[in-house]
């Protein structure tokens, strides 16, 4: 297009685009209306949620789904802290998530003088948060300071990046040329890493794969590799899906015992992009995971590679290179091969340890899975959530998150789901939302009505904080606080203009699936623990 004069907010957006922004979250302002100028004529898709932590949790589930940044514009002060829940979800997670605010205007920055939104210094308290932020001073920066933003959001290990223009920025207009998608490359491992772990591949009798979040885009070529080394699958959170039905898939939490005896017999344990954090390594805090004897660490982050589980081989390295480089190095397994016994074993003392209570919530699970294959479920902090989280195998890679791993906020899921509808429009997406975290975004229903997400809303009503009052319990301490009124969740359905039912006996619930997934937009089911037959033992 040549060289051309633009406002600072009018080449915002075409560097969004350039870069192949589809969608931002956000509600303007006094404070970002210059960056709203060029984006009506824009093909970006704006989606307004009904609070700005909505926003944020919006451009984290669309980024799960799509492996895309998910984009935030929110307003300078009450706007940018109403996003940092959000944000700190991503940082937990490694999700990639750009958020754009406004700031006052610069001269006014650091003096105190009690303008509009004022904070003593919002960039400051966004850092720890962020994997960059950066105050926009000199507007024709913009170029070279968003090409930074999406090169960090695709070259190391993802989360938020925070960008703020003073509004007095906004307005000025600068050069703008030929636009191109920031370059990004992460870090490939050594050629002689990759030889070393190929000869440990060649003489393991015995090993074990362990895929985080960070493996998920890598699935193909990972199973691959474990079909060369005759290696079990065990799969986190946030990769469930990734193997579903194959005979080495153990999706399952390495929090059992179960899936730890596994990995203490395993002589060669491959940890492919995951933080081996406490929520999923150690969910009940008791000191017990074992010491691997050959543990090989594969991550993005150099300082992740220092945390958590000392490894005998630490990589730094992408998974999806690292597998280029290994693969062709290895043969198929030999005629001893005996990883889907020892994957099947496993899966096997998991459902026996797992109790009645826990089943009957899995079983409500692989019904959604069953009617609505391809489906994705987003999950809130709930009790069936959590009993997913211990032993489930969604359908398909990205068909399964939730916050109840991480930074564990409540309400995500809502607005999440949202997002994720807005990244797969056509896919039915499965909100999986207690009455108590329901509560704290109800009104997102609204804005899932706004944009037509295709998402149900399935409420696990337990009236009240039932994972909390069984805690309580377990721990001695009589339950107070944990029993906050819910509202009647189909007249709410019914004031949005949403369709909705509630269920009598859980085998019902697969009908009212598909009744629900054939609509253009949102819909609500309620499942009552103790009213509807057949939830939970």
């Amino acid at each position: 297009m040549g060289v051309v004069t633009k406002t600072v907010g009018e080449a915002l957006i075409d560097i969004l685009e350039a870069n192949g922004v589809e969608a931002v979250f956000g509600i303007p302002g006094v404070h970002t209306v210059e960056l709203y100028r060029g984006l009506a004529a824009s093909e970006i898709r704006h989606i307004t949620p009904r609070h700005e932590q909505g926003a944020g949790f919006m451009a984290d589930g669309y980024a799960r789904v799509t492996g895309k940044p998910g984009v935030a514009l929110v307003i300078t002060g009450p706007g940018l802290t109403n996003t940092i829940t959000a944000m700190a979800q991503a940082y937990q997670d490694s999700v990639p998530m750009l958020v754009i605010s406004g700031v006052n205007a610069r001269a006014s920055l650091g003096h105190g003088r009690g303008k509009l939104h004022e904070l003593p210094d919002q960039r400051a308290m966004m850092a720890p948060l962020a994997l960059m932020t950066h105050t926009l001073l000199e507007p024709s920066d913009l170029p070279a300071v968003m090409d930074r933003a999406f090169a960090i959001l695709q070259s190391r290990r993802p989360g938020p990046v925070h960008i703020e223009i003073p509004t007095d920025v906004m307005v000025e207009k600068i050069a703008v040329g030929d636009l191109r998608p920031s370059k990004a490359c992460g870090p490939r491992a050594a050629q002689a890493q990759v030889l070393e772990l190929a000869e440990k591949c060649r003489k393991a009798q015995r090993p074990a794969v362990l895929c985080g979040g960070g493996s998920v885009a890598a699935a193909d070529k990972i199973r691959l590799l474990a079909e060369r080394i005759d290696a079990p699958l065990i799969t986190t959170v946030n990769a469930r899906g990734m193997f579903a039905g194959h005979p080495l898939s153990v999706p399952a939490s390495p929090s059992l015992a179960a899936v730890r005896d596994l990995l203490a017999t395993s002589d060669l344990v491959i940890a492919l992009g995951t933080q081996m954090g406490q929520t999923d390594y150690d969910m009940y805090a008791d000191g017990d995971f074992p010491e691997l004897a050959d543990l090989v660490r594969v991550d993005i982050d150099a300082d992740q590679l220092a945390r958590g589980p000392e490894a005998a081989l630490p990589v730094l390295s992408s998974v999806d290179q690292l597998l280029d480089d290994l693969l062709p190095l290895l043969e198929g397994p030999g005629t001893e091969a005996d990883g889907a016994a020892r994957a099947k074993a496993c899966r096997e003392a998991v459902s026996t340890w797992l109790s009645p209570k826990m089943q009957a919530e899995i079983g409500v699970l692989e019904t959604i899975r069953e009617t609505l294959p391809g489906c994705i479920i987003v999950g809130d902090s709930t009790q069936a959530i959590y009993s997913g989280n211990l032993s489930f195998e969604a359908g398909r890679p990205h068909g399964w998150f939730n916050a109840a791993t991480g930074f564990g906020a409540l309400g995500y899921g809502p607005p999440a789901a949202i997002g994720a509808s807005i990244g797969e429009p056509e896919t039915p997406v499965i909100c999986l939302v207690g009455d108590g975290g329901l509560q704290f975004s109800l009104a997102e229903i609204g804005s899932a009505r706004d944009c037509g997400a295709k998402v149900i809303f399935l409420v696990w009503n337990n009236d009240g904080y039932g994972e909390i009052r069984t805690y309580m319990l377990d721990c001695g301490i009589e339950p107070e606080g944990v029993t906050p009124s819910a509202p009647d969740f189909g007249k709410i359905a019914d004031a949005y203009g949403l369709p909705s039912v509630r269920l009598d006996d859980v085998s019902e619930l697969g009908a009212a699936l598909k009744r629900f997934s054939d609509l253009s937009g949102p819909s609500l089911i309620e499942i009552h623990e103790t009213g509807t037959r057949g939830a939970t033992a």
